[in-house]
């Protein structure tokens, strides 16, 4: 059992959780991720570890209420527990020896992009941190990525807060003005990296990409993660989660990342009627 020892609210559809967990944070690096199962008749989630926090011995994970297990998680309050969370899974951000990077997070995928910025930066690498989200209301973390970035923009679809744009828009803007970097590292909706990807290839500048597929047990055997890498198949929770975006074939992990969306739907539906049940009780 892990207990939660804070819950914050970022966006009205975001949350925080910090969770009691000694033995993981003892390894965890940037990077890895934490599989986690709210209760014996729950599904088995991967989350990115947002933050490990040597002191208090907690971990940090960031979610976006999208489907039932996520709004299942979400009714969770401080010193609740959850069953299961396993890990560090999957390999370690490679920021060693790196003098300049972009860090790049699109919408949910800035909670997996801080982590990596702030080692970044605590390690002396220039940062340079663009974060994109479709609105206002919608932004989190602007202000601790403004914390650890030697440059920092922010970014939305309809110009509510920031720049108004895209992130390829804001990193074309940089590169045209003539600004290297030994590395661009992007994290956000598959459709996201690869336009990130495509861009940066004109560039010749090495981009990687973390990448979210469908996953169950987190340790390669289910195969439910694989993913093409370089044509070759790879499974993000053993191999990744992090890749050579310039290798990554997105349009199929677009295609696999729709496959059950039918069916995740009628599942945070069912949810929604269970809890509006309990609610009226």
């Amino acid at each position: 059992m892990f207990q939660i020892v804070c819950k914050t609210v970022l966006t009205p559809s975001v949350s925080l959780m910090k969770l009691s967990a000694p033995s993981i944070v003892k390894h965890a690096k940037p990077g890895q991720f934490v599989v986690i199962r709210i209760d014996a008749d729950s599904e088995r989630i991967p989350f990115t570890i947002a933050e490990a926090n040597q002191v208090d011995q907690t971990i940090s994970i960031i979610f976006q209420v999208v489907g039932a297990s996520t709004l299942k998680l979400n009714q969770l309050k401080e010193n609740d527990y959850i069953l299961d969370c396993v890990g560090p899974l999957g390999k370690p951000s490679q920021i060693e020896g790196l003098n300049r990077v972009c860090v790049i997070g699109g919408g949910l995928g800035c909670a997996i992009a801080y982590p990596i910025a702030k080692a970044l930066h605590d390690q002396k690498t220039y940062v340079h941190s663009i974060i994109g989200f479709r609105q206002q209301d919608l932004v989190f973390l602007s202000d601790e990525f403004k914390a650890i970035s030697d440059e920092y923009e922010l970014v939305t679809d309809d110009g509510s807060s920031g720049k108004h744009g895209l992130v390829t828009t804001a990193l074309k803007e940089i590169l045209n003005k003539g600004d290297s970097f030994d590395e661009v590292i992007a994290i956000g909706p598959l459709v996201m990296m690869k336009a990130v990807c495509e861009l940066t290839k004109n560039y010749g500048i090495k981009t990687i990409v973390s990448m979210n597929p469908i996953m169950i047990d987190g340790t390669g055997m289910c195969g439910g993660c694989r993913i093409t890498v370089n044509k070759k198949m790879k499974f993000a929770c053993v191999d990744g989660p992090e890749f050579d975006g310039h290798l990554v074939d997105f349009d199929e992990a677009i295609l696999r990342n729709r496959m059950y969306q039918a069916e995740e739907r009628k599942a945070y539906d069912h949810q929604c009627r269970l809890l509006k049940e309990v609610q009226s009780d």
